[in-house]
């Protein structure tokens, strides 16, 4: 009986913050870390996997949510948040692997989106306020991709 080789996470993902026009921000719970409340990430699939394909795909995973359904506009913020994996994550990449590379994206959605959970990666969901939203997120890099909300709209504030 021939082994299955080990399957790691390739340290390249994305990180979508999905917002409304009115800049709230979709935000939600992790599973395996409660009271750990995030935006929608996750990693490539393969190499060669493109980073809006990967967001499109996550965001669906993780949400139910068609990023390019109409009314949707997802948008390559063209940032880059290089970090150190948290430990108790690290033994989902390759050993020698302690780094990630997080590409960002934002997505905008109408008010009322139906948003509808991944139950194995998330438990609850919610929308709040751009500025409430940053302060609520667990990763710091979340946070301030949050706070680039505001920039990226088509709404002045």
């Amino acid at each position: 009986m021939a082994s299955e080789a080990l399957q790691y996470k390739i340290p390249q993902s994305v990180l979508v913050v999905i917002y409304t026009p009115a800049l709230d921000v979709l935000l939600i719970e992790r599973a395996d870390a409660p009271g750990f409340w995030q935006s929608v990430t996750g990693s490539k699939d393969r190499l060669d996997e493109a980073w809006e394909e990967t967001a499109t795909r996550e965001v669906m995973e993780e949400t139910g949510i068609d990023a390019h359904a109409l009314g949707h506009t997802l948008t390559d913020w063209a940032l880059e948040n290089v970090y150190s994996i948290y430990p108790q994550w690290r033994h989902r990449y390759a050993p020698d692997v302690v780094q990630n590379t997080e590409r960002v994206f934002g997505l905008c959605v109408p008010m009322g989106t139906s948003v509808t959970l991944s139950a194995r990666e998330h438990t609850a969901y919610q929308w709040l306020p751009w500025q409430e939203a940053a302060d609520r997120c667990f990763s710091a890099s979340n946070a301030e991709a949050v706070l680039h909300v505001p920039v990226f709209s088509a709404r002045v504030i």
